[in-house]
Parts: structure tokens; C-alpha cells; sequence
């Protein structure tokens, strides 16, 4: 399903997992091109829904792509980010919803968008902003942050093993101004055989870069936190995650949900009695179909997880 240039990944499977009652109150948590959004809609008849997005470009375009359901109260957009989920439903007088989906990542229209500096591809300013009201941008990271802090950063949220020559090659390169000039940094501090191996060669850097700029993996943890606390009974959660670092994250939450507590031996405890409070459905990620895969490349990474709340 195409929309606002993008494809959405994992469209039937992450609504389905939410097994959608029609009466129900559900969060869309990136609400992006509005895929997941529509097909939400099209599950719920009293129900209501609250799409959430950093990005006012999503926002404006969803105004006018939703504007029916807008206009009868069954859908809310909500320009902020889903780090702010609680206080902003509860804004609206919501306090427990039945269901709720992440599509993580970066939607395509920014990745394509050559003004937002998301990628390698296009010759931009630094900027990799999801919000752009904020005022960190990828500028100031590459610019401003000290060596070590900005080898650490690629280290851990890109998982590079070039991380120390590409920080070094960019402190000492300085300023830099646009993405094209960081590509050819980061091409410069890897070994020539590196550079003709599968991939982009600045590929894990640009995500480090980016996952800095938008405190990404901080805000997942909030936002899975709240997401799970205002969950009703038999209420589910839908994550789709597309890098190794998200993916860990969503597994250990929902194994620490759905684990029950560890009690010291001899305390006269049924197991019925130590039951953990949420169900994890997917012990193992659905995964793209092969036919997904074929119109959409961007989907290989994808992995979906869910997890219910059982009392």
C-alpha cells in the first residue's frame, strides 16, 4: 500500500496482531503515511482511534487524506512525539485504550525527502530532525560532539567497527556541512576492501548519527513503558522494528512483561497466583512475506513482535 511515498511494511500482519475489537479505543503511535492508520479505520465502527507523529509533514497530509474521520471524532491526530503518549491522551480525557502499534524507524518520505538530510543518497545539509522545532540536528552532532562522545555514539548505535577512525577523520575535518561531505569522511577512514563489500560504506554511521539526533532508543523505552501502563485487559501491543538496536529493546521488554517474578524458594506461592500480567505472542518476530519482499526492499529488515495484557 502506497501512501505520501510510502510503502507501508507489515500492513496486515501488525493490525492483525492487534486483533481489533470495533468498538475499542487504539493508538496508531507513528501515524507516518498513514497506512496503518486506514487500516485500523476500516476494523472500527464506534470505536475511536489517535495517530501520533513528530513530523508535521505527516500530520498536514493526513489532515486532508482523513478529513471524514476527523470531522466525526473517529480519528485524532496528535503532532507530538510518542514519547509523550500518557500525557496526551490523557489531554483528551483517555486513560486506557485496547490497543496500540509502532511502526519504528524512518518513514520514506523522509529518507527521500533531499531537504531532511536523512541519507547518504542526496547532497544536503546535515540536519536528520523527525521534529524539526527541536533544535539538535545531525550538524551540531557531527560538529560540536567531542571524540569521544561521537565515537561512542557510532560505536553503539551503529554498530561500526570503524567507529574511532570515522570520529577522528570527522573531528579533523571540521567543519562539515553537508551530507556528501560526511559520506566521503566516513569513505575515507574504512579500508579499501571494505568499500567494495555489500553496502553502503556510511550506511551504519548515518543510522548512529540519526538515532542520536531523534534520542531514538531513549524514546522507545518511554513510550513502550507508557504504552503497556495504560493497556486494558486482553489489550495488545504491535511493534515493528527495522535495526538490531530497536529489535533488542522490544524482545527484552516483552520478555520482562511476560515473565513472572522470580520468589525466593519456600514461599507458599500457586503458580497461578505468580502469573505475569502480559502474554508475549511472538516468542519468535513475524518476518516480511517473500511476496512482500519483492515490491518492497525495505522491508527485509522488518521484524514484528506483540504482547497482550492478560490481567
Amino acid at each position: 500500500m502506497e501512501d505520501y511515498g510510502h510503502v507501508t511494511v507489515l500492513l496486515n500482519e501488525a493490525v492483525d496482531l492487534l486483533d481489533v475489537d470495533p468498538t475499542g479505543v487504539y493508538v496508531d503511535a507513528t501515524l507516518g503515511g498513514g497506512g496503518h492508520t486506514s487500516k485500523i479505520l476500516s476494523k472500527i465502527t464506534t470505536g475511536k482511534l489517535y495517530s501520533f507523529d513528530q513530523d508535521l509533514n505527516a500530520i498536514q497530509f493526513n489532515q486532508q487524506r482523513f478529513k471524514d474521520e476527523i470531522a466525526s471524532g473517529k480519528l485524532t491526530l496528535i503532532h507530538s512525539n510518542f514519547a509523550n503518549l500518557k500525557f496526551e491522551l490523557n489531554e483528551l480525557g483517555v486513560e486506557e485504550i485496547n490497543g496500540i502499534l509502532f511502526d519504528l524507524g524512518v518513514s520514506s518520505p523522509q529518507f527521500d525527502d533531499e531537504d531532511r538530510g536523512f541519507s547518504y543518497r542526496f547532497d544536503a545539509k546535515l540536519d536528520m530532525r523527525m521534529d524539526q522545532n527541536q533544535n539538535l540536528s545531525a550538524y551540531q552532532v557531527v560538529n560540536d560532539y567531542p571524540l569521544a562522545k561521537l565515537t561512542s555514539i557510532i560505536e553503539h548505535y551503529g554498530e561500526d567497527k570503524f567507529a574511532k577512525a570515522i570520529a577522528r577523520n570527522i573531528v579533523a575535518n571540521r567543519p562539515i556541512e553537508t551530507t556528501f561531505q560526511l559520506v566521503d569522511v566516513i569513505r575515507n577512514s574504512k579500508p579499501e576492501k571494505v568499500l567494495h563489500t555489500k553496502g553502503h560504506p556510511a550506511k551504519q554511521a548515518f543510522q548512529a548519527i540519526r538515532i542520536e539526533v531523534n534520542a531514538e532508543l531513549d524514546v522507545l523505552k518511554k513510550a513502550l513503558e507508557q504504552g503497556s501502563e495504560i493497556l486494558k485487559k486482553n489489550g495488545r501491543m504491535s511493534v515493528i522494528t527495522f535495526h538490531s538496536l530497536e529489535d533488542r529493546i522490544v524482545k527484552r521488554f516483552f520478555v520482562d512483561l511476560s515473565t513472572p517474578l522470580k520468589l525466593p524458594n519456600g514461599i507458599p506461592v500457586l503458580d497461578k497466583d505468580n502469573q505475569a500480567d502480559f502474554k508475549n505472542l511472538t516468542n519468535k518476530p513475524i518476518l516480511s512475506t517473500p511476496e512482500e519482499l519483492e515490491i518492497n526492499h525495505r522491508a527485509a529488515s522488518a521484524k514484528l513482535r506483540g504482547i497482550e495484557r492478560i490481567k
